[in-house]
């Protein structure tokens, strides 16, 4: 099975061209989101650390969100709990798969947790970082605080872009995006 992992900042377009790919996808966003909504365990581990934050089940994003404005240490402490939940999908994902010709893996903070394989294929999304940030600030949910502090746990965008096999530059074409993820997929898998 190829491993493919699409890197790149905040908002560069991975999650869109990772779809692009058509191949099977494990997308830690989207995992993360439905923990949220679906795993009471997580839920009580979470409570019992932030036990007057959480109100009830389902999480609630902007629950974590104000827990994370409180003292963006308790960002960690989030981590701590919910990433192991997380590597643990990717890993019944990647077993479900294992006789697929090629994955594609969609996962913030892939190179600095650690979690490449000499083997792995990597896809840098290049974007030019005034559209990245004028796309983000129309989210409904984007925080400057908590965003700057979510860029300094990644490493610099340059050194994701050197490790990279791949460098795809994203114009926010969709088209042209589309048919870049199809030249490179057969360009990988042929």
């Amino acid at each position: 099975m190829i491993r493919i992992a699409v890197l790149g900042d905040i908002g560069s377009g991975k999650s869109f061209f990772a779809k692009q790919l058509k191949i099977p996808l494990f997308c830690a966003d989207v995992v993360v989101n439905n923990l949220y909504k679906k795993s009471r365990s997580l839920f009580v581990k979470l409570k019992k650390v932030f036990p007057r934050n959480l109100e009830k089940f389902p999480i609630k994003k902007f629950e974590l969100i104000n827990i994370v404005n409180k003292n963006h240490k308790n960002l960690k402490k989030i981590i701590k709990i919910v990433h192991p939940v997380v590597r643990k999908e990717m890993k019944l994902f990647l077993r479900k798969n294992r006789n697929k010709k090629a994955i594609v893996l969609d996962i913030p903070l892939f190179l600095e947790n650690k979690l490449n394989l000499e083997t792995d294929i990597l896809i840098f999304i290049d974007a030019d970082q005034k559209k990245v940030f004028s796309r983000l600030k129309k989210r409904k949910n984007f925080n400057q605080k908590i965003f700057r502090f979510l860029k300094s746990l990644q490493m610099p965008i340059h050194i994701k872009k050197e490790k990279a096999d791949f460098v795809v530059k994203n114009n926010f074409n969709s088209v042209k995006m589309k048919k870049e993820a199809k030249i490179l997929i057969n360009k990988i898998i042929l």
